[in-house]
């Protein structure tokens, strides 16, 4: 036999306050900056500085030298910065597709600034961005050249003796 509804049981009729808190009771709540400032000095309120929180920066915005690059210029206080026949090469292909420079920054996603300092040769190269304008402009750019790592002591002399044996460096013997 199904049981029957009850609508006593269960219910919950108590008062319900919906608006602005409970009523008689004032919020102490500081309304003015003078007001949250005498707050904090009290001690009734904590504050949080959140790095980085809101913020719309590109992940290519070059305001602060990352440590890699640091790491990776030869020179001390030296940084790597776009070559002028890649600055030169992006102004006439960019000119010959008859866009601006904020045209050119809104089709590859990236902010005004960018391409100016590409342009002006104030960039560091990233092949990333290097690669968004060659697609969008439609021609290849010459690219920064990496340098030369001098070779390695102790690494010339071994160069030819594994490869009789049929041991690749560390790998599975080879397959016949």
């Amino acid at each position: 036999m199904p049981q029957q509804f009850n609508p006593g049981s269960g219910q919950d009729w108590g008062a319900v306050n919906v608006g602005k808190g409970t009523l008689g009771a004032k919020s102490s709540k500081p309304k003015t900056a003078r007001g949250i400032d005498m707050a904090k000095a009290a001690g009734l309120v904590a504050t949080e500085k959140k790095y980085g929180a809101g913020g719309n920066k590109s992940a290519h915005s070059h305001g602060a030298l990352s440590a890699k690059k640091l790491e990776e210029a030869d020179d001390v206080g030296k940084i790597a910065r776009v070559d002028k026949s890649l600055s030169k090469a992006i102004m006439q292909a960019r000119t010959a597709k008859k866009m601006t420079q904020k045209e050119l920054a809104t089709a590859i996603n990236e902010k005004p600034q960018v391409v100016a300092e590409y342009e002006s040769g104030k960039a560091i190269p990233n092949p990333q961005i290097i690669s968004k304008l060659e697609r969008k402009l439609g021609c290849k750019l010459p690219r920064p050249g990496k340098s030369k790592a001098p070779p390695k002591a102790g690494a010339g002399g071994t160069a030819g003796k594994s490869a009789g044996n049929g041991v690749n460096r560390g790998g599975p013997p080879k397959r016949r």
